[in-house]
């Protein structure tokens, strides 16, 4: 997770990047907590600055826009960490913890006031939202909203038949959270309510996935009124229409992110756009790749160009 850095002087532009990890011999962790990097950004070169020990699985890290406060999540526990950031140095020095009312943390976002933290809780099946005070410091859990639905009739086993949000996302106005559940194939909407702090659903609350697709994460077009919810289990990415006065999705295209020619296991895992040359990036688990998809600038309907070898 890289945080942008002042460049003062003569000095090389850089940013300093936090690393989490999973710690815990059940998750066959082999990392111990969460180090700090000085990247380079001329010529993409690591210096390690800092090792923080002493940490349960901190497997999701966000900074806020300033890169003066970092929060981590941690896979498997029911809390979620605080702790500054030296914008000198980069370097980490823990704040607090909180309850996030539930298990295994998986994705959580500052809402635009980074007044509250939004967390996915993935073993759960719950979203929390928990205060962020004038310090950066956490507080337990103010809202806990569990996700209705049930195990479709085509699920895939291990990996759905309950609730299993995976991703937190707000739309561009800040105004909606969209919850992607892995489990139940289903895109929860939320709006949320930046004075008090509280999610309610938007209109019917969620749209239905098709059977087994796995909804994990999702991304917005920064102009467009067009989101694109990646789909972990069946490899394939859904173009949904957005509607930014009453926060619904309409699905509009599903597109696959393997080549026709791959014939092997597969799951995707994140998603990501670039506004500056128009290309959705997606990355697969099995074919190890990233596909990348040329997007219309008018419709925001996809078209694949290419598969990027991950090299590992």
């Amino acid at each position: 997770m890289p945080v942008k850095s002042p460049t003062r002087g003569n000095r090389s532009p850089h940013y300093f990047v936090h690393v989490g990890c999973f710690t815990a011999e059940q998750r066959g962790g082999r990392g111990d907590g969460i180090h700090v990097y000085r990247m380079d950004a001329a010529t993409g070169a690591w210096r390690h600055r800092q090792h923080l020990g002493g940490l349960v699985n901190p497997s999701w890290l966000l900074a806020n826009r300033a890169g003066t406060r970092l929060y981590a999540l941690h896979a498997d526990e029911g809390y979620a960490t605080s702790y500054t950031i030296d914008p000198a140095t980069g370097k980490i020095a823990p704040l607090n913890r909180a309850a996030t009312g539930g298990r295994n943390g998986v994705s959580a976002r500052l809402d635009p006031t980074e007044r509250f933290l939004i967390v996915a809780n993935y073993s759960s099946g719950s979203v929390a939202v928990l205060p962020v005070a004038a310090d950066g410091s956490l507080a337990d859990a103010v809202q806990l909203v569990a996700l209705p639905g049930e195990a479709r009739a085509r699920h895939r086993g291990g990996h759905q038949g309950q609730s299993h949000p995976h991703d937190i996302v707000l739309d561009p106005s800040g105004r909606f959270v969209v919850v992607p559940d892995k489990g139940i194939d289903r895109v929860f909407v939320f709006r949320f309510d930046a004075r008090r702090g509280r999610l309610a659903p938007a209109g019917k609350g969620y749209v239905d996935a098709r059977c087994g697709a796995g909804p994990r994460h999702a991304a917005f077009h920064p102009a467009l009124p067009v989101a694109w919810v990646l789909n972990e289990l069946d490899g394939t990415v859904t173009t949904y229409d957005w509607n930014p006065r009453r926060g619904t999705l309409s699905p509009v295209e599903v597109s696959m992110t393997l080549p026709g020619d791959f014939t092997g296991d597969n799951q995707t895992s994140e998603i990501a756009f670039a506004a500056s040359s128009s290309t959705l990036y997606v990355s697969n688990r099995g074919h190890d790749s990233i596909a990348l998809f040329r997007v219309n600038r008018t419709t925001g309907r996809l078209t694949p160009t290419g598969w990027a070898p991950t090299g590992g």
